[in-house]
């Protein structure tokens, strides 16, 4: 199996701020940026010739889009990639997790983010980019979820969280040797609000308190499970300073892709 990039220049669902679908162009240029190294820290190079690229899904309206980012992550997983999707908003997460369940009988997430993502609505729409778990656990598409870096959870929230069995690791309680064990594969969902906006304030929205860049590349390279999947969502270039996010997007794309080529 082989690590792919596929583009998913999507942010209709957005709840406040459009922007994130401007984003997939510029993580694959700072990912292959001559600026940057292509070895990542496992000692594995990740160039253009060890990652198939399979360009962009073209965007449409509404569930079309949802249907349209199922049909690809499943052409991709049955010629045996590894899709690695760039959003785009949060939302394209639940049709990526319809095509692996279809692959995969058991799966798990670890999703980084400053939101758990599980209402049942918001505003009226229950395919929101604040609702895609919510999504994911209804339909039972994966074994476990587990959430780390969350800093703002509604009583609603915590609700989903208990409906669902959700193993939430909060900021105030993360704590940096916090084992986290899989026994199944794992698909990672990366928001980079997950991230300080300190070190990621391209996001549309800015939750302070969050993940250090070393903290979250930590838990990727000490995850000892099979990756097997994974995005990285909502960053939002109308947003950034100096560039930073979009390296910071391109570092932990290349982190996991390496753990990926390891296996």
């Amino acid at each position: 199996m082989k690590p792919a990039l596929i583009g998913i220049p999507w942010d209709e669902m957005s709840s406040f701020m459009r922007g994130a679908a401007e984003a997939p162009s510029l993580i694959r240029a700072a990912l292959f940026s001559e600026a940057s190294n292509p070895f990542s820290e496992s000692g594995i190079s990740v160039t253009r010739e060890a990652i198939h690229d399979a360009g962009d899904i073209a965007a449409t309206n509404g569930e079309a889009m949802l249907a349209r980012i199922e049909v690809g992550i499943t052409s991709l997983l049955e010629q045996d990639f590894q899709p690695i999707s760039l959003g785009g908003d949060h939302a394209i997460t639940f049709p990526i997790l319809r095509a692996f369940a279809k692959r995969y009988r058991r799966l798990s997430i670890l999703h980084f983010d400053a939101h758990p993502d599980l209402y049942d609505e918001l505003d009226g729409n229950r395919l929101s980019h604040a609702c895609p778990f919510a999504r994911i656990m209804e339909e039972g598409l994966v074994e476990r979820l587990v959430q780390i870096g969350i800093r703002t959870m509604t009583d609603h929230q915590r609700q989903q969280v208990e409906r669902f069995g959700v193993e939430v690791i909060e900021m105030r309680d993360y704590r940096d040797d916090w084992p986290i064990d899989f026994d199944t594969p794992v698909y990672i969902s990366f928001d980079v609000d997950g991230l300080d906006p300190a070190f990621a304030p391209g996001v549309s929205h800015r939750e302070p308190g969050g993940l250090s860049s070393r903290q979250a590349i930590n838990t990727i390279l000490n995850l000892n499970a099979e990756i097997v999947g994974a995005d990285i969502v909502e960053f939002n270039p109308r947003m950034d300073v100096a560039n930073l996010t979009e390296t910071v997007c391109a570092k932990i794309v290349k982190e996991i892709a390496a753990q990926m080529l390891r296996v």
